[in-house]
């Protein structure tokens, strides 16, 4: 827009003709002396077009920049309130890492469908799964119990195949700022490093039901329902004690090492304290 000669009338300096201007300022000679100003801004309050033809294509200009002021005004308040959020989510993380004490059954076993099997092993971390019944009805469960300390173990067993048969698939540490409290979506990430995965030959080695057992009814072996179970950190030890002893390539033998090492100091166990197994498996 070409606003050079134009005539302007402004409230306080009166007649006036425009001798430049951009898209950030303007310059307007008066009787007395030459003055900038804020453009478009000064066209708002004080300053008006002679030509009305100019003035209208100019007031188009003007609603188009308060149109984006105003968006750039929702934006950063948007920015502020994530912001306020993420605060308020940090100081609440603060001070649950302070205050929170080991639970000795804070350990999960996830049973693993045929689906599930390889995504759980290629995206390093599952679903807790919906809730189904009550208020909450269809929201992400929260898995309370887990920690930085806790581990998932993940499991499966062929559906032709009887409930003692339930093998171990792999095991991963839980992201090391994972708070299971605060879970919103009801997906369990792996930590970065310690996540280990078995052979075929392997899993069939590992059966679960030889380290677990049901509390109320410990001569049983039963899933019956839900996708995982909380248990015993001790049990956990010594199933990465079996693993770090099951592991032949030097490579995986030493992070399974450095693993079970890991696990151990986040749950305050020593080895000598680590029973020998005595699941259902080994009961009957």
């Amino acid at each position: 827009m070409n606003l050079i000669n134009k005539k302007v009338t402004h409230k306080h300096f009166g007649l006036g003709c425009i001798v430049k201007h951009n898209d950030s300022s303007i310059e307007i000679n008066f009787a007395s002396e030459n003055k900038k100003f804020v453009f478009p801004d000064v066209f708002e309050k004080h300053l008006k077009l002679h030509d009305q033809n100019v003035a209208a294509s100019l007031d188009m200009i003007i609603q188009k920049k308060e149109i984006e002021r105003m968006e750039d005004e929702r934006k950063k308040e948007e920015e502020k309130e994530i912001h306020r959020k993420n605060q308020e989510l940090r100081l609440e993380h603060e001070k649950l890492m302070k205050s929170h004490k080991l639970h000795p059954e804070s350990q999960m076993v996830f049973w693993c469908d045929n689906e599930e099997q390889y995504s759980s092993l290629s995206d390093w971390r599952v679903f807790s799964g919906e809730i189904k019944s009550g208020p909450n009805k269809g929201k992400p469960n929260k898995p309370i119990r887990l920690y930085r300390n806790s581990a998932v173990l993940l499991t499966s067993v062929d559906s032709s195949l009887p409930e003692k048969d339930r093998h171990i698939l792999g095991v991963y540490m839980v992201d090391e700022n994972f708070i299971g409290k605060l879970c919103e979506d009801g997906y369990i990430p792996a930590h970065s490093k310690y996540k280990l995965e078995l052979t075929e030959q392997e899993s069939n080695q590992m059966l679960f039901w030889k380290y677990y057992s049901n509390e109320k009814s410990p001569e049983k072996i039963t899933w019956k329902s839900g996708k995982y179970r909380y248990f015993d950190n001790l049990w956990m030890a010594q199933i990465l004690l079996d693993i770090v002893s099951l592991k032949n390539d030097t490579e995986e033998q030493e992070l399974a090492q450095q693993f079970f090492n890991y696990y151990c100091k986040m749950n305050n166990i020593s080895k000598q304290e680590i029973p020998k197994p005595n699941g259902t498996l080994i009961r009957n």
